[in-house]
């Protein structure tokens, strides 16, 4: 089983005495988590075990980053669960604060990335980025990672965290991990726990919509506007979509593309299938699925 630590002084002195001891070459991994974690997170702590002599994964749970009418009280917990896991998948390190030891004070601080902070999801959940900048950046300052590891499904936070590290020159590397998928297609998600089980059918719209747009893209169809269009129309005609928050398509600096759209470029939805919020990309490409 992995060392559970529940103090941010006490990861710290034990991450700080691994170094001091193994010398310049020890690297550190991290791989930061709300937990109740899934094969997409196993795939981020794989990479971390491939290039670092130590992993750390945080389980936290960050209430600032959840709006009044969001998720935060009914978003899954089992810490017992998460740590058998990190067990089985050889986590070195499991860091699992408690909102007292995180936030001993109400943050004064706010973060906003111009250009991403603002957009998409900065729109439909105000001040989810701020609450996920200042706790990465936390959490950097207290395991002082080599690298960290985050996946394209949620490549607008991607973004802004590479944003971020570049910006206030943080000496860690950030390294993205592709989306894990489901074998019909449906991005693995701690909120896929929420969907019924007759919902799950309509959740697959939107996977099944980059194929579509994909095709079209393939095909020579490079209008932004004709592949949004063909997303939103074949989403919406599923019974359980309650509602498409977005459908947008963005280039590799998250600027939002209204003409021509080229390879390499990601389409960006969020979808209510019931009561549940899903979100999702794909990245646009020449090649067939």
């Amino acid at each position: 089983m992995p060392t559970l630590f529940r103090k941010i002084k006490e990861v710290k002195n034990f991450i700080r005495g691994l170094r001091a001891s193994a010398g310049n070459s020890f690297s550190v991994g991290f791989v930061p988590t709300m937990g109740y974690l899934h094969e997409g997170h196993m795939e981020l702590i794989k990479k971390s075990k491939l290039q670092n002599d130590l992993t750390v994964v945080s389980i936290y749970v960050n209430p600032l980053q959840f709006g009044p009418e969001e998720d935060y009280e009914r978003y899954p917990r089992d810490l017992e669960r998460d740590l058998a896991m990190c067990g089985e998948a050889g986590v070195d390190v499991v860091f699992a604060p408690t909102d007292e030891e995180m936030y001993p004070e109400t943050p004064k601080v706010k973060i906003e990335v111009e250009g991403i902070s603002n957009v998409l999801e900065g729109v439909f959940r105000p001040g989810h980025f701020s609450g996920v900048a200042l706790v990465v950046l936390k959490l950097f300052n207290i395991i002082q990672p080599d690298r960290a590891y985050f996946g394209e499904k949620d490549f607008q936070q991607l973004k802004l965290i590479q944003r971020l590290v570049k910006d206030l020159s943080y000496p860690v590397e950030i390294v993205p991990v592709p989306t894990v998928r489901d074998k019909d297609g449906l991005a693995l998600s701690s909120r896929n726990t929420y969907l019924k089980e007759y919902e799950r059918e309509s959740a697959l719209s939107i996977y099944r919509s980059f194929l579509i747009a994909q095709k079209l893209f393939r095909a020579g169809n490079t209008s932004a506007n004709t592949l949004k269009e063909a997303i939103k129309e074949y989403i919406s005609k599923h019974p359980h979509v309650r509602k498409i928050d977005y459908v947008e398509i963005v280039d590799e600096d998250f600027n939002i593309k209204e003409g021509e759209v080229s390879e390499g470029d990601r389409i960006l939805v969020a979808v209510w299938i019931g009561n549940t919020r899903l979100i999702d990309n794909w990245r646009l490409s020449y090649e067939e699925v």
